[in-house]
C-alpha cells in the first residue's frame, strides 16, 4: 500500500489521508481560530443601540466599535444586525439620521431617549457577556485550534495505527464534551 490508506485518495505530499479530511480539519481550525460569536437574546442589539446612543450621536460603525469596546470584545454585533435596527430605530420615530460628509451620524430623538430612559433601568446588553462568555471567545477556541493541529500532525506523520488510536481519543473527547453539555 505504500503509506496510503486503502480506499482513501491522497493529498500532495503523499499522506495518505483524503483530501476531504485535510478539508475538514483546516475548517475546524479555521473556525477555532475566529472563535465563536456569543449568542445575543433578542432584543439585545436594540437596546445596545439605544444605549450608546444616548450618550451622543454615532455612526454605524462607531456604535459597532463601542459596543465591542464595551463588552470586551466578547460582542461584535455585525453590520447586518446594526443597521438594518438603526432602520427599525428611525422608522419608529426613535432616531434620526443625518449625512454629513458621505456617513450617517444617528441620534436619538425625543421618543428614543425616553425609550433608552426606560430601558436604562435594566443592565445593559453587553454586561451579559461577562465571564460567562469569556472562555468562549478566547480559552475554548485555542484548545480547539492546538487540537484540530495535533490530529492534523498525526494524520501527516502518524502510522495507520496511531491514526486509528487518534480518532478513538478524539471521538471519546467528543462524547465527553457533549456530556459536559448534558450536566446541570
Amino acid at each position: 500500500m505504500s503509506g496510503s490508506y486503502q480506499g482513501f485518495g491522497s493529498r500532495a505530499g503523499g499522506s495518505g489521508l483524503p483530501s476531504s479530511l485535510w478539508d475538514a480539519m483546516d475548517q475546524l481550525r479555521d473556525a477555532f481560530e475566529r472563535g465563536f460569536a456569543p449568542r445575543v437574546n433578542k432584543g439585545d442589539v436594540r437596546a445596545a443601540v439605544l444605549a450608546v446612543l444616548a450618550e451622543k450621536p454615532m455612526h454605524g460603525y462607531q456604535i459597532i466599535q463601542e459596543i465591542e469596546t464595551r463588552s470586551a470584545g466578547a460582542w461584535k454585533p455585525s453590520p447586518g444586525s446594526v443597521y438594518p435596527t438603526l432602520q427599525l430605530l428611525a422608522d419608529e420615530g426613535l432616531v434620526a439620521a443625518e449625512e454629513s460628509g458621505g456617513k450617517k451620524t444617528y441620534s436619538l430623538t425625543e421618543a428614543g431617549r425616553a425609550e433608552a430612559e426606560a430601558a436604562g433601568e435594566q443592565s445593559a446588553p453587553w454586561e451579559s457577556f461577562g465571564s460567562r462568555d469569556r472562555g468562549r471567545t478566547s480559552d475554548l477556541p485555542k484548545a480547539g485550534a492546538k487540537l484540530a493541529q495535533a490530529a492534523a500532525q498525526v494524520g501527516r506523520g502518524g502510522t495507520p495505527e496511531q491514526v486509528a488510536q487518534a480518532v478513538e481519543v478524539l471521538d471519546e473527547a467528543r462524547r465527553k464534551l457533549y456530556s459536559i453539555l448534558a450536566q446541570d
